[in-house]
């Protein structure tokens, strides 16, 4: 059983989808309800994530250091938040990143006359928001200790780490001390 889940699901959903019909325009119709539903159905996490930070609002100061962009000479910057407003700005992360992925699959269905992403990306981008630490812990019930502590891990562009946030006290001072310390997020 420990098999099945190693398999990758997007490579899975590729392959299925090049047997489903998509030339039956009933199909087509059916595929294209499945992905708006699965939008809507993201939507709805994510606005009842938001419901729940907001109804926690939980005003624990945290500290961390950001490192700088990839490819950039600017120094680590450090960051004192609150996990209230950590969690709205990943959440605002979320929903951008499912406005970007309508948008590429919109143009390359509309514009392009794909068919296959929109039954790709109805279950993948789901999979993905059931997956996201947010989620875990306002809708799963996840305790955010451990690996769910907040700062969270930043994943950069395609699984590539954007670099590590460091919140240990010696990393926090010396990015304090350093020019671009103090950045202070309500």
């Amino acid at each position: 059983m420990a098999g099945i889940g190693g398999i990758n699901p997007q490579m899975f959903f590729m392959q299925f989808s090049k047997m489903v019909p998509f030339d039956n325009p009933n199909v087509l119709n059916l595929v294209r309800a499945l992905y708006v539903t699965s939008n809507l159905i993201i939507a709805g996490i994510y606005l009842y994530v938001q419901q729940q930070i907001n109804k926690k609002k939980d005003m624990t100061v945290i500290k961390y250091v950001e490192p700088p962009p990839m490819g950039s000479q600017e120094e680590p910057k450090s960051v004192t938040t609150t996990i209230h407003a950590y969690d709205l700005q990943q959440l605002r992360t979320l929903f951008r990143g499912q406005l970007m992925g309508i948008g590429m699959v919109s143009v390359m269905h509309l514009y392009f006359k794909f068919t296959n992403p929109l039954l790709v990306q109805s279950v993948i981008p789901l999979k993905g928001a059931f997956e996201s630490n947010l989620v875990k812990i306002h809708v799963l019930g996840q305790a955010a200790s451990g690996d769910m502590k907040r700062p969270w891990k930043a994943a950069g562009m395609f699984g590539m780490g954007g670099g590590e946030i460091k919140t240990d006290k010696k990393s926090i001072e010396e990015a304090e001390r350093s020019g671009r310390g103090g950045a202070k997020e309500e």
